[in-house]
């Protein structure tokens, strides 16, 4: 008969967030392929887990895929983990997941925590539609290219960046789109884990002086202004907007505060947010 192919969820950080049943499935495979083994037997020896490891990654997919998969078809469970989170996701994942579905070999997922979307709960942005779009390219001028594709993109977008290269993606960001609003998501679940808000140039100004380090999820505002609308969608999106704020008003919040909420609750410009409530304190 032949094996199965596990892929196992790790944690992205705290050791912890770790569930039952991968640990299970961990335990009881013939074998884990892991992106870095060093890093995998940290999380095996801190639950005194002893099956053995084999090396899997982006160099070495191409003859170890064959390899795992012939262990399998003879009859082998395999644990497919990366360095954290889900495998398949900017990882070589992707690659045995489809030899093996072509070998007719069960794959059978372990969920396990994403940096992705723990990101993006905790960013405050719109999560109803977004796209990830994995990391960013590395030269300047390809970087730049690809922001202009996607200018009019008005999901949330999700980037993975790496600390030495932050600074500079998010002042080609800010030439190309103009301010947005931007989370950066450092660290996550791990000792020193930050996250910061703001528009592009607030948060330049935060990092100006500071040496990143860590992992880092960049979030990124969807484009708000290319929206086209008919004539009676300006007027009914103008009426949600004057009685959102009224309400505001009448429950005291200051201009600063109406803003931030109108922005995360309607999902449009501080601008246009800024300009309205002018014309509702003006009115009377």
């Amino acid at each position: 008969m032949k094996g199965t192919l596990y892929i196992c969820g790790t944690p992205i950080g705290n050791l912890e967030d770790i569930t039952l049943r991968a640990l299970n499935v961990l335990k009881k495979v013939d074998l884990i392929a892991a992106e870095d083994t060093r890093h995998t037997k940290k999380l095996l020896s801190h639950y005194q887990i002893n099956t053995p490891v084999t090396s899997y990654y982006e160099y070495n997919k191409f003859k170890k895929a064959p390899y795992l998969i012939e262990k399998i078809r003879n009859g082998q469970k395999i644990a497919l983990v990366s360095d954290a989170g889900m495998p398949g996701i900017s990882d070589p994942g992707y690659f045995i997941v489809n030899l093996a579905l072509k070998n007719d070999i069960k794959v059978i997922p372990i969920p396990g925590v994403s940096a992705v979307i723990t990101a993006l709960v905790v960013s405050g942005l719109p999560s109803e539609h977004f796209i990830f779009e994995g990391f960013l390219p590395r030269k300047c001028t390809e970087r730049k290219k690809y922001f202009g594709k996607i200018e009019s993109e008005n999901r949330t977008l999700i980037f993975y960046e790496t600390p030495h290269r932050l600074k500079k993606t998010l002042r080609d960001m800010l030439k190309i789109w103009g301010d947005r609003r931007i989370v950066i998501a450092r660290e996550l679940t791990k000792k020193y884990e930050e996250v910061l808000r703001g528009e592009i140039s607030e948060i330049l100004k935060v990092l100006e002086d500071r040496e990143i380090k860590g992992e880092i999820t960049l979030i990124v505002e969807g484009n708000t202004r290319g929206e086209k609308y008919d004539e009676s969608d300006l007027m009914k999106r103008d009426k949600i907007i004057e009685e959102f704020l009224k309400e505001l008003i009448l429950q005291k919040y200051s201009n600063k505060e109406i803003i931030k909420i109108a922005q995360e609750k309607l999902n449009i410009s501080k601008n246009i947010i800024y300009k309205k409530l002018l014309e509702i304190k003006d009115s009377g």
